[in-house]
């Protein structure tokens, strides 16, 4: 689906930017990996290059314009163009959530809103830049259900996953008409991924919960009473990333399995 693409996916060294790259390459691709630690990166290139893919690491700061914008001129430089723009950066839960809206200080709360909207909008923006002078091109980012619904305990991160679900809309609202699609995606928990360890372990150390109770306690509000995998996801953001899904556009395609409906 995404033969002769050239895509840059930041983030590309935790599980989901992990996932959706070798996705990408599965499919086609030459992807461009980025990370704030070079590691997890070089490792996740590995594997694609490994599997008769290709792939080149590189470390960025998402959160540093310059350093975006000097990366996407060396991705211009080598491969001419760039089709896709994959964001899935995060940040560290330590210090936003498990402390409640009247106990958290201004600084901690607005933490994540600034550090993932400012993610998103340079990549996003830095990205759009090139891609408008070939009149086409993708731009993608994942949130998660904390966006369309109230949990608590989260501090900034539901406003932050929130402004950038209202950030693609209002991107491709103004991109579309130069040809670029801009779309999201709103997986749940999945197992595999790191981000879910990280919610449980303070609550587990809260409530006793073990690791198999919290599975089945998210599990539970889904339909299928079971939750979405990485290569499920993945597959997913190939999808939207392929031409096979121009009609699609300033949407968060929502991979709750049920759990939040539309």
């Amino acid at each position: 689906m995404l033969e002769n693409k050239v895509a840059v996916v930041y983030g590309a060294g935790g599980s989901i930017g992990g996932a959706v790259a070798r996705a990408f390459a599965e499919e086609g691709a030459e992807v461009f990996l980025t990370g704030h630690l070079l590691a997890g990166v070089d490792a996740v290139a590995a594997d694609i290059v490994a599997a008769g893919g290709s792939a080149d690491a590189a470390q960025v700061d998402a959160l540093d314009e310059g350093a975006v914008d000097e990366h996407l001129q060396s991705v211009i430089e080598r491969a001419g163009k760039v089709d896709i723009s994959f964001n899935a950066v995060g940040i560290p839960d330590a210090g936003v959530v498990d402390v409640p809206l009247l106990e958290v200080d201004v600084e901690r709360f607005l933490l994540p809103i600034d550090a993932y909207t400012r993610s998103y909008f340079l990549t996003a923006r830095l990205a759009a830049r090139r891609m408008v002078t070939a009149g086409s091109g993708v731009i993608m980012r994942v949130t998660a259900l904390h966006a369309r619904t109230g949990i608590p305990l989260v501090g900034g991160y539901g406003p932050a996953m929130a402004a950038m679900e209202a950030l693609t809309r209002q991107l491709s609202a103004e991109l579309a008409p130069r040809g670029i699609r801009v779309v999201g995606m709103r997986p749940q928990a999945m197992p595999e991924s790191s981000t879910i360890r990280e919610a449980f372990e303070p609550r587990a150390a809260a409530t006793g919960l073990t690791w198999e109770q919290w599975e089945e306690q998210l599990a539970g509000r889904t339909h299928p009473r079971r939750l979405m995998t990485l290569d499920e996801m993945s597959g997913v953001a190939a999808f939207l990333a392929s031409d096979r899904a121009r009609g699609l556009t300033g949407t968060i395609v929502n991979l709750t399995m049920g759990s939040l409906d539309d």
